[in-house]
């Protein structure tokens, strides 16, 4: 095992994948001599050279419409979209053609091509750099949908989203780049479509996503020790294909669901999930279904006012101890 940081663990699931397959490239702005704005692919320019590591113009659609092209010629690419927002720039690129083709060509196509992009607020970057947009993904059929939490879930997941055959959008969460865990030495490949149990109790379930899950399991400490409320921590990782059995199993045995989003409420994933649960476990349920949400608003700059926007582990507490019964 070695300690790594999320973003160095970016950098170990491309490299490990370039390393063991020569159709694997990686396109997208600054990744190659700049190692990455966020520096999540530096080296690998050093070890693949400039011919499998490519610097692009400041052109999303540009970005995908190439990634696209490779990844039908049997190529693996991939591409990096710097922040999430800016998928809205190529987003019929990614919904009507990436998601669509291998549909629509009665499979004649594969389309496989990992979109990574980072996601997420918390690093002051404003209303247009800071949106997290998984669910936007979520709700396109075709694609598959990725945000891990640690270091080893990036490098593991990145790794299984290289070699899936459909199109992946990874999520790597800006705010858990400098954030650090142990990583498996040699090749590490995980599975799509796996949630974790991170923690078990008696009394809720919490359900959470990347920068969630680290604050719903120091929450769930504190209602133990604060309050004597005992928490399961579940971590999604994967929305598309979404690991309903997992959830479902730890909801059934506490009675008590809790999802913990970034996304703006209105149509978040936790929205699908309490749907999910409320179908398929109603009688199971001890009490109503809560979801911990970032309002329906534009992200703020200001840094009290995004930390008072975003879900934080205070908000988390208070909200179970207040609802849990």
């Amino acid at each position: 095992m070695a300690k790594l940081t999320y973003r160095e663990a970016v950098a170990a699931g491309i490299a490990q994948e370039m390393r063991r397959d020569e159709n694997v490239v990686l396109i997208g702005e600054d990744v190659a001599a700049a190692g990455g704005v966020f520096k999540a692919t530096v080296g690998l320019l050093d070890e693949f050279g400039p011919k499998r590591v490519r610097d692009t113009p400041i052109a999303e659609q540009a970005i995908l419409g190439a990634a696209m092209g490779a990844a039908m010629t049997g190529m693996r690419p991939i591409a990096e979209i710097m922040f999430s927002d800016f998928l809205a720039v190529c987003w019929d690129i990614v919904a009507n053609q990436i998601a669509k083709t291998r549909y629509m060509t009665n499979g004649q196509f594969e389309i496989p091509l990992v979109i990574r992009t980072a996601n997420g607020g918390g690093s002051r970057f404003g209303a247009q750099h800071s949106q997290s947009v998984e669910n936007w993904a979520m709700a396109i059929p075709g694609l598959k949908v990725v945000a891990p939490s640690t270091p080893a879930d990036v490098k593991g997941l990145l790794a299984a989203a290289v070699r899936d055959p459909d199109p992946v959008i990874f999520f790597e969460h800006k705010a858990l780049y400098a954030t650090k865990g142990e990583v498996p030495d040699g090749e590490y490949v995980d599975e799509l479509g796996k949630a974790k149990v991170l923690r078990q109790g008696s009394d809720v379930t919490i359900v959470a996503l990347a920068l969630m899950v680290p604050r719903a399991l120091k929450a769930a400490e504190l209602l133990e020790s604060e309050h004597g409320i005992s928490a399961t921590v579940v971590d999604v990782r994967s929305l598309v294909p979404l690991d309903t059995q997992t959830i479902f199993a730890e909801v059934e045995k506490t009675g008590r669901l809790y999802t913990v989003e970034e996304n703006p409420r209105l149509c978040g994933w936790g929205a699908e999930i309490s749907s999910l649960v409320a179908e398929e476990l109603f009688y199971d349920l001890d009490g109503p279904i809560v979801r911990i949400t970032t309002p329906h608003i534009p992200l703020p700059a200001a840094d009290n006012l995004e930390d008072a926007t975003i879900p934080s582990v205070e908000k988390i507490v208070q909200t179970i101890r207040e609802t849990a019964g």
